[in-house]
C-alpha cells in the first residue's frame, strides 16, 4: 500500500490496482486534461486536472463503501477501480470537447467500456479477475453499486465540488462531505441519505448552486468554451482533425493542433491565446426571452446564420450559446426517514426554493467581436423576439439574502 497526498483529503491510500491503472498511459494522459476547461481565464489557479479529480473520486469511494454493510471484499475492488477510471473518457478540456465528441462519435465521457476494454487497462483489470463489461456498467450508475460514483448524490459530485471551488478560490464549495457519507446507505437496492444527513445534503446542493453561478456557467468561461468548440468542429468539417482521435488527445495536442489550423479555428485560437475573447451581444435569461428559445437549441447553426445575416456581418462572428433547461439532480435524492422515503426538495424546505433561484440563473448568449456588438445585440433580439434584455445577471432572492444578512 502506498500513499499520495492531495491538497483537498489529505492522504489518499493506493493499493496495488490503483496503482497499476495510474501508470497506464489512458490515466496518465488525464494529466494534461484541465478539471475546468477554460476557467483559469477567469479563477487563474484553476489549472487541476481530471486526473487529481479522479484520485478523489477513487478516495471517497473507499470512504463511502467503509461504512456500507455487506459489499464483498472483490465488488469493493470493482467500485474502486471504477471511480478512478470514471472520467477516462473525456476529450480535451474536459466538457468544452464533449458535445463535439458525441456528435461524431456517439460517445459521452461515461462511455467507457471501449476504452477499458482494450489495451493497458485491460490487462491490469484482467490480472485482478474485474470484468471490462461490468466497470463500464458502474462508471454509468447501471448497478446498483455504480450509484456510489453515479446518481443523485455521489462520489463523483462531492470531489468536484470541494476541488473546483479549492482551485478556483470560490469560497461557496464547503460540502460536509465526512457528514453525508457517513449517513449514507443502500435501502431497498438504492443508495440513500439518512435523515440525520440532511444538512450535509443541503451543503452539496447549496454548493452547487453557487459554484454553477461563479464558475460553471460564469459568462467569460461559456464564451471561450463556446469558441473552442466552434474551432474543434470547423476543423473536423474541413478534415483537419479526426473525431474519433479528438477523444484521445490531451489538451496541448488539441491547442497545437488548433495553433496550426488554417482559417477560422486559426483566428479563434489566436484570439483564445491572447484572451481577445468576443463581447456578449446579448445575454439574457428565461424570464426576458421566453422558453420558446429552447427550440432553438437543435438549431443552433442556422440561427447564427440567420442572426449574422439581420447584423449585416459575416457568420463566423456570431455564436449562440443556449443551455439545456436547468435542473438539479441531487433534488431528487431520497432522505430516509423512520416511516418513509423522501425526496431531498420535500425534506428540505430550503432546498426547495433552490430549483427556482437555479432557473434565475439561466442565461443564452449571443457573443460577438467588439466591433460588432451592437448590430448584432439589435439582430438578435428581433431574431428570438427579446424586447429587453440584460447583460448582467440579475440578483437573486438568494443573494439578495447573502448581502443583507
Amino acid at each position: 500500500m502506498k500513499v499520495v497526498l492531495d491538497p483537498v483529503h489529505g492522504y489518499i491510500e493506493m493499493d496495488e490496482i490503483v496503482q497499476e491503472l495510474l501508470a497506464t498511459p489512458q490515466m496518465q494522459r488525464l494529466r494534461r486534461v484541465r478539471q475546468l476547461g477554460f476557467s483559469n481565464l477567469v479563477y487563474p489557479g484553476a489549472n487541476h486536472t481530471r486526473f487529481e479529480h479522479s484520485l478523489g473520486a477513487m478516495h471517497l469511494a473507499s470512504m463511502l463503501m467503509k461504512n456500507l454493510d455487506s459489499i464483498e471484499e472483490d465488488k469493493k475492488k470493482e467500485i474502486r477501480a471504477a471511480s478512478l477510471l470514471h472520467d477516462v473518457g473525456h476529450g480535451p478540456f474536459s466538457h468544452v470537447t464533449e458535445n463535439v465528441i458525441d456528435k461524431y462519435t456517439r460517445r459521452r465521457h461515461d462511455d467507457v467500456k471501449e476504452i477499458v476494454g482494450k489495451g493497458e487497462i485491460k490487462e491490469v483489470l484482467k490480472k485482478h479477475g474485474i470484468s471490462p463489461g461490468d466497470l463500464a456498467k458502474h462508471v454509468k450508475g447501471e448497478t446498483s453499486l455504480g450509484q456510489i460514483l453515479s446518481s443523485e448524490i455521489d462520489v463523483d459530485r462531492m470531489d468536484y465540488l470541494v476541488r473546483d471551488a479549492h482551485y478556483t478560490g470560490v469560497a461557496f464549495g464547503v460540502v460536509d462531505y465526512n457528514r453525508l457519507i457517513n449517513q449514507m446507505r443502500f435501502h431497498e437496492d438504492r443508495l440513500v441519505v439518512d435523515y440525520g444527513g440532511l444538512k450535509a445534503a443541503e451543503s452539496l446542493l447549496v454548493s452547487r448552486f453557487w459554484m454553477n453561478t461563479s464558475v460553471y456557467y460564469h459568462h467569460v468561461t461559456r464564451i471561450s468554451e463556446a469558441m473552442c468548440s466552434k474551432a474543434v468542429e470547423y476543423m473536423i468539417e474541413n478534415g483537419e482533425l479526426d473525431p474519433s482521435r479528438l477523444r484521445q488527445m490531451d489538451d496541448t495536442d488539441l491547442i497545437a493542433a488548433m495553433r496550426n489550423a488554417s482559417g477560422y479555428a486559426g483566428e479563434l485560437a489566436r484570439r483564445l491565446d491572447a484572451r481577445r475573447l468576443y463581447k456578449r451581444a446579448l445575454y439574457t435569461g428565461l424570464e426576458d426571452a421566453g422558453k420558446g428559445v429552447l427550440k432553438y437549441r437543435d438549431k443552433i447553426e442556422r440561427a447564427e446564420k440567420e442572426i449574422a445575416e439581420l447584423a449585416g456581418v459575416d457568420p463566423q462572428c456570431v455564436l449562440v450559446d443556449i443551455p439545456k433547461t436547468p435542473e438539479m439532480l441531487e433534488m431528487k435524492a431520497m432522505i430516509k426517514t423512520n416511516h418513509r422515503m423522501i425526496p431531498l426538495n420535500e425534506a428540505s424546505h430550503f432546498v426547495s426554493i433552490l430549483q427556482e433561484a437555479h432557473m434565475d440563473n439561466w442565461r443564452m448568449g449571443v457573443y460577438c467581436p467588439k466591433e460588432h456588438c451592437e448590430a448584432v445585440e439589435k439582430a438578435a433580439k428581433e431574431y428570438f423576439n427579446v424586447k429587453k434584455a440584460t447583460k448582467q445577471f440579475k440578483l437573486s432572492d438568494l443573494e439578495k439574502t447573502k448581502m443583507q444578512g
